[in-house]
């Protein structure tokens, strides 16, 4: 199954076939990029490590002078850009089937491509993947709705105290990581 939301654009798609061979290479996964219009461009690509999730300051440097090296060659964008690599931070989108499983029992808001039952938007807690479809306890609703994963367009976990709580614990894992990474790093 195509992991259809972490590109938008046909730009969006040429710069993750670009990037994401080079993140696998560094033991990240690409979560979502964006090109963003204005007086400049703005090439946003967040990512996380494969096993964890998470990106140290360290990382996001590394990756972003590989992409910058490699889409100064490749150039799919044909005018001056910013890059901008991040984490995908606490309200981090979900756009796969993986991240669906991943975040079970977390509030997230998805929205949709098409109207059902009235509306496009809908909140809740999620409730784990079945087939291509995403279960999610809705809010203010007793029974588990069931989407197809095809008809979502956007969707991010909502901050809440748990979410709050396990994101403080991260950084300080990602920190400690770091440490380890810098002191390895001078040791060489």
């Amino acid at each position: 199954m195509k992991d259809i939301m972490k590109t938008k654009t046909h730009t969006d798609e040429r710069i993750f076939a670009i990037a994401d061979p080079i993140a696998k290479s560094m033991g990240l996964n690409i979560v979502r990029i964006r090109v963003q219009s204005g007086r400049k461009k703005t090439v946003q690509v967040m990512a996380e490590r494969v096993s964890d999730g998470l990106l140290g300051i360290s990382e996001c440097e590394k990756l972003s002078r590989e992409l910058t090296a490699t889409l100064d060659v490749e150039d799919p964008i044909h005018d001056p850009f910013i890059l901008e690599v991040s984490s995908p931070g606490l309200e981090r989108p979900l756009t796969s089937i993986q991240d669906f499983e991943n975040y079970v029992g977390y509030a997230a808001r998805i929205d949709l491509d098409r109207m059902v039952e009235g509306r496009k938007r809908f909140r809740g807690v999620l409730a784990g993947v079945e087939g291509s479809n995403v279960d999610i306890d809705l809010d203010d609703e007793s029974e588990t709705a069931q989407i197809p994963f095809e008809w979502i367009s956007e969707s991010k976990l909502l901050i809440t105290d748990k979410l709050i709580k396990e994101g403080q614990d991260a950084k300080h894992l990602a920190n400690e990581i770091e440490k380890q990474l810098q002191t390895s790093k001078k040791s060489e």
